[in-house]
């Protein structure tokens, strides 16, 4: 994810002339591009307020870092036209829960419940879906939690209800999902069932991993032998 809104702008500016072939109002669709990336920045700062409050409270961080991006207008249309929406920006709003997206990457599992469970915890943030992928993985043994909340912004013209889409997970899980991104394996593929048995296998090792630190971590917190930062 491009973590620089104003790159994914200027991207946008310049696919304004494919645009105009695809959506009516090429203004309107700019200013619900500005809408996805205000919500973005306010649920953004809801999750870095929540990390240092939590550093204060535990002495630790239970995120490592946050990324975030608009989706292009190309990946825009081309959902609609797949799904066999229409090409508006009613139906981006309607429809599309994915246009604006924030990866929140945890040290450790049990960090993902916890701040999934503290920011949907805010009485402003309103939980549209929930997709479970680390107790429920994917066949290829993709692990992450996603979802969908609904988030206010205040503009100069009033109130408006924007969805962004936090996924959530360890750094070992996106460690994982970055290199099978690379990979690019076609699932027409004759032997995509071992690529797909193979990379279910990397994600189980590393999720061993992530299980096996975490309980090293709670061991030495009994004990009182870890460090506070």
């Amino acid at each position: 994810m491009n973590s620089n809104l104003s790159e994914e702008m200027a991207m946008l500016n310049d696919n304004v002339i494919d645009l105009s072939k695809t959506f009516k109002n090429i203004d309107k669709f700019k200013q619900l591009m500005c809408w996805y990336g205000c919500a973005i920045r306010e649920v953004r700062t809801k999750l870095e307020v929540l990390n240092d409050d939590f550093q204060y409270s535990h002495s630790r961080n239970p995120i490592d870092n946050i990324k975030s991006r608009i989706k292009s207008p190309k990946s825009i249309y081309e959902k609609l036209i797949r799904r066999g929406y229409e090409v508006s920006t009613e139906s981006i709003l309607e429809n599309l829960h994915d246009v604006a997206g924030i990866r929140v990457i945890c040290p450790f599992v049990d960090d993902i419940y916890t701040v999934a469970a503290m920011l949907t915890a805010q009485d402003d943030i309103k939980v549209v879906q929930v997709k479970d992928y680390i107790k429920n993985p994917k066949p290829n043994g993709y692990r992450s939690l996603h979802l969908v909340v609904e988030v206010p912004i205040f503009l100069s013209a009033g109130k408006k209800i924007i969805k962004v889409e936090v996924q959530i997970r360890t750094i070992a899980m996106n460690f994982w999902a970055s290199l099978e991104h690379q990979i690019h394996y076609k699932k027409s593929q004759e032997n995509v069932d071992d690529v797909v048995a193979q990379l279910t296998e990397c994600a189980n090792v590393i999720y061993e991993t992530d299980v096996k630190m975490q309980q090293i971590r709670k061991n030495l917190e009994a004990q009182g032998k870890l460090q506070m930062e």
